[in-house]
């Protein structure tokens, strides 16, 4: 058997701006893919999964290489690497399940070069990124040439490895709101290897009032696109309690898709995110408790 690991002909541009990234993408639409990091899109195009016709690279672009926090809200450029995000100190004491999430992420050369916004934008299913972002409740800043909209990270991700990114549009900022009061968070993943993909992963949040029950709680796990759980609902005024948390994590695993491949079938794939859920939920309460003292 033979592969070919050489991409199809394309034409490539070198960008020196937003604007003229945006213009060009434009004018081929279709045709034409953003490259960012590369770690996702050029295996992809050396297989010959992807042949675009033409290639933006968004790599002179230091418009969108930056982290910044305004009015508490952490703002991230789409071209900042992922290995910023993971050695952020601002990040580290704001967003910390951000953090901890990016440090599972390939191997330290990939995240030298992947990039977060190429991360959310490629849409992999066992992505880290993506149910991170869902359950912090973060929105992506959208633009295309003459255009420009603010989505909801729940509703950016469609299915496996699509967005409502239209052709000719980039995800250019992250944005996750502050953290709010006594609210800790979590995320857990099993892979077969360290920095294999993740074979079931889930990130959540909980919120406690101050008389110590919960006000809110979020759930999300990897699947075709991030499942953010309803099942946490029944958590809203109760006591953290370890029967409760095993209760909400068997419901939400319970109603998971999951899809069987050569690493894992779908039975074992929902009986991880059972008792990752479990895990992310005890963890996730133990920290806001942390956190009110």
């Amino acid at each position: 058997m033979s592969w070919i690991v050489k991409p199809a002909s394309f034409e490539y541009y070198a960008p020196a701006s937003l604007a003229e990234a945006l213009r060009l993408l434009a004018l081929h639409k279709d045709a034409a893919r953003p490259l960012a990091g590369g770690q996702s899109l050029v295996p992809l195009m050396n297989f010959r999964l992807a042949r675009p016709a033409y290639l933006v690279d968004l790599n002179g672009l230091s418009e969108l290489d930056y982290l910044r926090v305004e009015n508490g809200e952490l703002r991230i450029g789409a071209m900042t690497r992922q290995r910023g995000l993971e050695r952020s100190a601002a990040v580290a004491a704001g967003w910390p399940m951000l953090n901890e999430a990016t440090r599972h992420i390939g191997h330290v050369q990939i995240r030298n070069r992947g990039t977060v916004g190429g991360s959310l934008a490629h849409a992999y299913p066992s992505a880290e990124l993506p149910v991170v972002m869902v359950a912090l409740e973060a929105s992506f800043l959208l633009r295309g040439h003459q255009s420009e909209r603010l989505v909801q990270a729940r509703e950016f991700f469609v299915d496996a490895m699509s967005t409502l990114l239209e052709p000719g549009e980039l995800l250019i900022e992250i944005r996750v709101p502050k953290t709010a009061p006594r609210t800790g968070s979590a995320f857990q993943e099993v892979s077969r290897r360290h920095g294999d993909f993740a074979l079931a992963a889930v990130a959540g949040t909980i919120s406690l009032r101050p008389d110590g029950t919960i006000d809110k709680a979020n759930l999300v796990f990897t699947g075709s696109k991030p499942h953010l759980s309803p099942k946490t609902e029944m958590l809203s005024g109760m006591k953290p309690d370890a029967a409760i948390f095993n209760d909400v994590a068997n419901a939400a695993a319970a109603e998971l898709d999951t899809e069987a491949d050569i690493h894992a079938s779908a039975e074992y794939r929902k009986e991880v995110s059972k008792v990752l859920a479990r895990r992310v939920l005890e963890q996730a309460a133990a920290r806001a408790r942390e956190g009110a003292n």
